[in-house]
């Protein structure tokens, strides 16, 4: 009992130590307007380093990115936009620092 008890406590320390600083930021993307861009915002930000979630809104022109922060940041993402010729405006940046997530 006595070994599965340092087992499980060794593993629970091992993931705290390789949890991500998860962020969240919403752009704008007024270029998004029909389902052909939708599915160009798509194939290319999805790649980019970092990124973990996306999802995007053509009715609302929006692109919700979550994104490693270790590995990248807000302006790295527009940059990524600005290779296939879009402009994303921020709206909003979340920090997740509280809803850190174990790396699996």
């Amino acid at each position: 009992m006595k070994r599965i008890s340092l087992l499980f406590a060794a593993l629970l320390i091992a993931g705290v130590a390789s949890a991500k600083d998860l962020k969240t930021v919403i752009f704008k993307v007024e270029q998004m307007v029909c389902i052909n861009c939708e599915g160009k915002v798509k194939r290319n930000i999805a790649y980019e380093k970092g990124v973990t979630r996306m999802k995007t809104n053509l009715e609302d022109k929006t692109v919700t990115v979550t994104f490693d922060a270790d590995k990248t940041d807000v302006e790295r993402l527009q940059a990524g936009f600005k290779k296939f010729g879009y402009k994303a405006e921020v709206v909003k940046v979340e920090a997740d620092s509280d809803k850190k997530v174990s790396k699996k």
